[in-house]
């Protein structure tokens, strides 16, 4: 079995954005957490004072928010019982319960158990049998968490894992350090999570490179970015390939209880909300490209979006319409969604 993390995506994106021609020297800095690799960069102002508080605020949230840390909140929550956890960490579940019920389901942080099952995240994936989906599904649905102020239980034989959202609000809360370190522009990449400040040289976008599927090293368009999230989930990030020849991705759908069968390959989300972009990326991509589509109609103040579906097509919202650079001699067919 072949597993494929998402560190080609990091590097792709991190490329992108620091070719930039900038005239400032950018101050960099690169760490491992959250399971992925995660680089800043960033001019004027105290630059090593951001990326000091910038690792130690992601070490502080993977240790409030990751799963397998045994003393997180998160852990906790699943070990059983009712806990006390801190208000940021309520406060995040009820993002994720208000973002479970405005993607009807698609997006689910309690599909834990069946992540668990599929181990799709570790280095022995397993292709489970409809008769284990089966079993695990009754335990999935937001009406098996219970949050009452900062008080949370679950039912039991559930679990919660908000690798789905976490590394979103993570890049929110890096936001909030741009000004308090008075710094004149930058970006942070978390795995595919990025956000940009302020502008390259004082003049231009930042330029964030969106991935092609099809090409490990390449780029399928270029977006011109200042002061925005932008998300991109895809099955090509993650995969195992069984013995049989099957390519099973690593985004689940939560109501099937196995890997999306989505015709989309990659969802990209920009909006100003990095944890709703990490939230509707994914729920997006299990939807399809129409449903993907349909859901921006009813939602289209809040984002703007990127596609790549499989049959080659690239669609985008209109508002991107000046912001992006489609690659020359790309084998996608871009056009603007009505």
């Amino acid at each position: 079995m072949k597993r494929l993390t998402c560190l080609l995506l990091t590097l792709v994106m991190t490329l992108s954005l620091t070719a930039c021609g900038s005239q400032h020297k950018l101050e960099t800095h690169q760490i491992f957490a959250m399971d992925t690799v995660m680089d800043f960069a960033v001019y004027g102002g105290d630059t090593q004072g951001f990326l000091t508080a910038a690792t130690q605020e992601i070490n502080r949230l993977e240790a409030l928010l990751s799963r397998t840390k045994t003393e997180s909140d998160i852990a906790r929550i699943n070990g059983g019982g009712t806990v006390t956890v801190s208000e940021e960490t309520a406060d995040l579940l009820q993002d994720a319960l208000r973002y479970t019920q405005l993607t009807d389901g698609t997006f689910d942080m309690t599909v834990a158990p069946l992540v668990s099952a599929w181990g799709i995240h570790t280095e022995t994936p397993k292709v489970l049998s409809q008769t284990e989906i089966d079993a695990l599904l009754p335990l999935v649905g937001s009406s098996h968490i219970h949050v009452d102020g900062t008080t949370v239980s679950l039912d039991e034989g559930c679990a919660i894992d908000l690798g789905g959202i976490a590394k979103g609000y993570a890049s929110v809360r890096l936001a909030q350090l741009f000004e308090v370190y008075n710094i004149e522009g930058g970006w942070v990449s978390l795995g595919g999570n990025v956000y940009t400040y302020g502008t390259k040289d004082g003049k231009a976008p930042w330029l964030v490179s969106i991935r092609d599927p099809n090409s490990p090293a390449g780029a399928a368009v270029m977006v011109g970015l200042s002061n925005q999230f932008a998300v991109t989930s895809g099955g090509y990030q993650r995969y195992f390939t069984a013995e049989d020849g099957t390519v099973y991705q690593h985004i689940l759908d939560p109501k099937t209880g196995a890997p999306a069968q989505s015709d989309l390959l990659s969802v990209t989300i920009i909006c100003t909300d990095g944890t709703m972009a990490d939230a509707y990326s994914t729920a997006l991509y299990v939807m399809g490209a129409q449903g993907a589509v349909d859901f921006w109609r009813s939602h289209s103040s809040d984002f703007d979006m990127v596609l790549i579906t499989a049959d080659g097509k690239l669609l985008y919202t209109p508002g991107l319409e000046n912001s992006l650079t489609l690659e020359e001699g790309g084998s996608y067919e871009a056009s603007a969604i009505a």
